[in-house]
């Protein structure tokens, strides 16, 4: 069963690109869902132009980018079996019913408006539907919010979907992993992404107990 992911409009894309080239890197099947808003920040941050006939070649290019947006960072295979993409207009498309297997799904970057969306069930496009879906099923839903400052009415809607039993995940990285670079803030952020949802991964160092730890080598 694959995970669905899901990519808002919010500033962000690289914790997607780092959430997916972990999932298949672990061996996981994917269902991507991009927001029409987020192909315009993807331009924005990386100068690429997410097309529906021509996904694959350029997911490709977005998760061979670092953190920096340098291009070939990484050396990725999008392999044909293992990553689906749905249209977000698609309110026909597999996930957005409760029939369509998964193991959950992870919103990342979660903006405010998609965190209004899902809180209150309106369903306005494939990504909303398939939050909607993923909660009434019982699956494991994980809303990476990206904003600061947050306002109350955010707030409230966060902890509508906390109730509903949703793990917000704030895109806040920390620094006792020993982060030398961008890209390890980026993976700090996906790893718990990851965590959240139960996903082995190898994206950062995790708290040992000991004092001065992010001084070490890894």
């Amino acid at each position: 069963m694959p995970w669905i992911v899901g990519v808002s409009g919010a500033s962000g894309t690289p914790y997607a690109a780092a959430v997916l080239r972990a999932l298949l890197a672990g061996g996981e099947s994917v269902d991507l869902v991009v927001s029409r808003a987020s192909r315009l920040t993807l331009l924005d941050e990386t100068g690429i132009s997410f097309r529906d006939a021509h996904w694959r070649d350029d997911l490709r290019d977005w998760l061979a980018r670092g953190a920096d947006g340098k291009p070939d960072t990484f050396d990725v295979d999008v392999d044909t079996d293992a990553v689906r993409y749905w249209g977000a207009g698609d309110l026909a498309a597999g996930p957005s019913s409760g029939s369509y297997p998964a193991k959950g799904m992870l919103i990342v970057p979660a903006s405010t408006a998609c965190v209004a969306g899902v809180a209150l069930g309106l369903s306005k496009d494939l990504l909303q539907r398939a939050a909607s879906v993923t909660l009434k099923e019982r699956r494991p839903l994980v809303v990476a919010v990206r904003e600061t400052p947050l306002s109350g009415q955010t707030l409230r809607h966060l902890v509508a979907l906390d109730d509903a039993g949703a793990s917000v995940v704030p895109a806040s990285p920390a620094f006792y992993a020993g982060a030398t670079h961008i890209q390890d803030l980026v993976d700090f952020v996906a790893g718990r992404v990851l965590d959240s949802a139960g996903v082995p991964h190898g994206l950062y160092r995790r708290w040992t107990g000991e004092l001065g730890g992010a001084t070490r080598p890894a």
